[in-house]
């Protein structure tokens, strides 16, 4: 087949083609492009911090800060300084990006006040800036871009055939419409998905479509393994296999091959091994850090000791000059 990886418009019939082909084959495919437009040995860093965490008016089956499940207590916002302190130990530990992350359907006038403030806050660091603060209108992205917010992240979750069983409270539209907001602000997007969650591989193709075919595509992508938690709809979901996680990460790669793609959750369960196969598969970017939202993340640490052995180091401390793109 045609492996061309040039701007186009990806079927899903394409994309589920590359999911088939020899695990070899991909791999190598997506290693090359990797190299084309990245160093291959350098990965962006990322951490994330819940600054507004539990309570969320949405039902997300895979959700711990979901008010529909029996999940994580329902917290006040984080103060501005509270946050401004977790940014600089993130970029002190090696972190070139901050993101932050709000459990709410979307936000008052009262919480983006205080959000772009943080926003100007994190950025007098140096760091970059991202947030996660569920639907916005035009009204807050604009604040949120003379703030200088440098990206939005809103995923997508997963394809819109599959979206209904597992959230009821939002429409896929909602998600797509908050994202042409984002980037007619001029922010960078920063959207992906989760696997694992009991789609089968026609809708695993249908979310890296849905995404690919932005126009433009996301400059960040994160792919993310479910991480069961007790207590909500997903908890007993059949585990993806992991090579078929590899799989996702190295279409995503070939598919949108100037993003940064992001392994993201369920990295604490992943082996350095398969860690390994997803880098080469061309994964550049990690959350960095103890904690995701609510849930576990690798330690410090231990991706420091991973990259030591991969011969890997962070982006900003090799190539500064790339952190912004």
């Amino acid at each position: 087949m045609n492996l061309e990886t040039s701007a186009k418009v990806w079927s899903v019939d394409e994309i589920e083609s590359l999911f088939k082909l020899p695990f070899n084959d991909l791999i190598f495919h997506a290693q090359q492009v990797t190299r084309q437009h990245f160093d291959p040995n350098a990965v962006q860093l990322s951490t994330l911090l819940s600054i507004k965490t539990g309570g969320c008016s949405e039902d997300c089956g895979y959700c711990t800060q979901s008010s529909f499940h029996a999940g994580v207590e329902n917290k006040k916002m984080l103060e501005v300084g509270e946050v401004v302190k977790a940014a600089q130990a993130a970029k002190d530990a090696g972190a070139g990006r901050f993101c932050m992350g709000a459990a709410w359907r979307e936000p008052s006038a009262e919480d983006m006040s205080a959000v772009v403030e943080m926003v100007k806050e994190v950025r007098a660091l140096g760091m970059e800036t991202c947030a996660t603060l569920g639907m916005l209108n035009d009204e807050q992205t604009e604040q949120l871009r003379v703030a200088g917010l440098d990206y939005y992240n809103h995923n997508l979750d997963t394809a819109p055939e599959f979206y209904g069983n597992i959230i009821s409270t939002r429409d896929y539209q909602d998600r797509l419409d908050t994202l042409e907001r984002v980037r007619k602000a001029g922010m960078h997007v920063c959207s992906g998905g989760i696997v694992g969650m009991g789609e089968n591989l026609t809708q695993r193709a249908g979310l890296i479509a849905q995404l690919a075919n932005m126009n433009p595509y996301p400059e960040s992508v994160p792919i993310n393994n479910l991480v069961k938690v007790e207590g909500t709809p997903l908890a007993d979901a059949e585990d993806i296999d992991p090579l078929d996680f590899v799989r996702t990460i190295a279409v995503a790669r070939l598919t949108m091959p100037r993003a940064y793609v992001r392994l993201s959750a369920g990295r604490q369960q992943m082996s350095d091994a398969v860690q390994a196969l997803c880098f080469l598969a061309g994964a550049n970017s990690i959350f960095y850090g103890d904690q995701l939202l609510t849930t576990g993340n690798p330690e410090v640490e231990r991706d420091r000791a991973l990259m030591d052995k991969l011969g890997m180091y962070p982006l900003a401390d090799k190539c500064p000059a790339m952190a912004g793109e």
